[in-house]
């Protein structure tokens, strides 16, 4: 009984954490960026992200942010380096790109795993508007991307 107390405490305060957590999705800016294993540039480089390249924000700590690439691995980088235009890329194996977010819509293109997207509109559904860099655009499944 001793530690109830504290110990209710603490499941209160995580438990708020989780529900006011808000999934943040930037992409790397203009030029390509370097990403490290620690908020600094004296860390160690683990991966050179494209230009581009949707990442999830997990926090920003200073004049750095700790992301998410899409395969779950997490690294830190320079936050002047994400831009808060949106790109999101592909993971299905190929998703459908609609004139209409509807299964029945005519297909404007197809995009294969690991094709990146410029997103066009705010995320209201389970359908996302997309534009492709050569100027194509349309709708595609939620569950056919990642970084929405």
């Amino acid at each position: 009984m001793k530690f109830a107390r504290p110990i209710a405490f603490l499941a209160l305060v995580f438990a708020a954490c989780g529900v006011a957590h808000a999934t943040e999705f930037r992409s790397v800016g203009a030029a390509p960026a370097v990403l490290y294993d620690a908020p600094t540039e004296k860390g160690r480089k683990v991966f050179i992200a494209p230009r581009g390249m949707p990442v999830e924000v997990v926090l920003t700590y200073g004049a750095w942010t700790k992301v998410r690439d899409a395969s779950g691995d997490l690294s830190w980088i320079e936050s002047k380096m994400l831009s808060p235009r949106r790109s999101v890329i592909v993971s299905a194996a190929s998703a459908k790109v609609r004139t209409a977010a509807d299964d029945n819509a005519p297909l404007v293109f197809t995009a294969d795993k690991g094709v990146l997207l410029e997103l066009a509109d705010p995320v209201a559904s389970s359908w996302i508007r997309v534009r492709h860099r050569d100027g194509q655009a349309g709708f595609v499944k939620a569950a056919e991307i990642w970084g929405e």
